[in-house]
């Protein structure tokens, strides 16, 4: 298929919806914590009802996906998204905010499996590495624009006048005066209505599945599970998005608790720049796997993340301003590296294997609430050293892993076949 620029244009926006309605789950702790008079641990149940739904989905999307093809499943998947969101915005109660995130996180691991397939179909094979990329860079970038979004709402609903903007002034009518927050998910209402009508208007390209690309049956994901390999890469991932998680997730309620700063504007900026951070490390990393192998980019960034999380738990009130965006510098490598040392790593039924580590990502839901549990029990700082467990495991990897393939770098190029 010619390359389809516009489709291109179209997935990137999805991954950009993706991330805004993902990460906007940070910030958003403290007011969940405040509004709704939730212990840590039961605050933490927000985010796991929105990343368990990838533990639930990511197998059963692939198959989906399979049966009925991209566009009917993109459209589900904002559907599910949209219900849940009108639904928070609606009831902005604690155990509706659980059902209603659940179907959030359910819609966004739809979408995940399926958008993947499509940027390569739309985009061309050759450019897929390079769209990919590009769609990663995206997805950071929007990280970091949701507190922005979050920021400007509250802040300007907290001060609402006649003088107010619009949109200001059309959510003040909506929202309770006590949870401007809420406002977050009227706006993503919209936002998920206008996906809806997008994708119902669009012509989705037919995408026809490389064998690397296919869900597999029951019975290939058993043979996978008995490949030690597997398991071990599974919780790679679980580690990692577990980690990132939970630092984006606390990064704020430590702020407030340890140094005093308003979650709202300080907390938030700061969730913000760890996800700027971790941008612009994907970009040194693309740089740094050209030039070394990525086992030693793994312990060096890993190792770094770890010292930067010390720094940030138990130094000064400027330290951990700067030290907290830092490990989303150095975590920024250990997705892509973490997954393709794992596909790297097994011979054959590479699309199962991918729906496995997706379902990993259930790690999101399950660290933050450890955290929670033991800052109950201990105090946030000590719940938050959890982390040194995960990004210890991600460490690990760079010594135990055996590639089939390992990456290409410039020397590599250079030695003769």
């Amino acid at each position: 298929m010619k390359r389809n620029y516009f489709l291109v244009g179209l997935v990137f926006l999805i991954f950009f919806v993706i991330s805004i309605l993902t990460n906007i789950l940070g910030p958003l702790i403290p007011d969940f914590i405040s509004g709704f008079k939730l212990s840590l641990t039961l605050a933490a149940f927000m985010p796991f009802s929105f990343f368990v739904a990838y533990g639930v989905m990511s197998i059963p999307s692939g198959m989906l996906v399979e049966r009925f093809s991209e566009k009917p499943v993109l459209i589900s998947s904002f559907v599910l998204a949209f219900l849940g969101s009108f639904l928070f915005a609606s009831l902005p109660y604690f155990l509706v905010g659980l059902f209603a995130l659940f179907l959030i996180g359910i819609g966004m691991a739809m979408l995940q499996v399926a958008i993947n397939p499509l940027l390569r179909t739309a985009g061309g094979e050759a450019h897929f590495a390079f769209f990919s990329v590009m769609a990663q860079l995206i997805f950071s970038s929007a990280a970091y624009i949701a507190p922005q979004i979050y920021s400007y709402l509250v802040i300007n609903l907290k001060a609402v006048s006649s003088q107010s903007d619009f949109i200001i002034r059309t959510f003040s009518a909506l929202v309770p005066e006590s949870m401007p927050w809420v406002s977050l998910y009227w706006l993503f209402t919209l936002i998920t209505i206008a996906m809806i009508v997008i994708l119902s208007i669009v012509k989705l390209p037919k995408v026809e599945l490389k064998e690397d690309e296919r869900a597999g049956a029951w019975t290939t994901h058993k043979v996978l599970f008995g490949n030690r390999y597997v398991i071990l890469y599974f919780f790679g991932i679980f580690a990692y998005v577990g980690t990132e998680q939970g630092v984006a997730n606390w990064i704020s309620k430590f702020l407030e608790i340890y140094h005093g700063y308003d979650p709202q504007i300080v907390g938030a900026n700061t969730v913000s720049y760890f996800w700027g951070m971790l941008t612009l490390g994907c970009i040194a990393g693309l740089v740094a796997l050209k030039l070394w192998d990525s086992r030693r980019i793994l312990i060096i960034f890993s190792a770094a993340a770890i010292l930067c999380l010390s720094l940030a738990l138990f130094g000064s009130a400027e330290l951990a301003l700067i030290a907290f965006p830092a490990i989303g510098f150095f975590a920024s490598v250990m997705w892509s590296v973490i997954f393709s040392l794992a596909l790297n790593s097994v011979e054959k039924h590479h699309g199962s294997f991918s729906g496995i580590l997706c379902t990993a990502i259930v790690g999101g839901a399950i660290v933050p609430v450890v955290i929670g549990s033991l800052g109950d029990i201990l105090e946030l700082r000590y719940g938050m050293t959890f982390l040194y467990l995960t990004l210890g495991y991600i460490f690990s990897i760079g010594f135990w892993a055996k590639p089939l393939v390992t990456n290409a770098t410039i020397r590599s190029k250079k030695e003769p076949v």
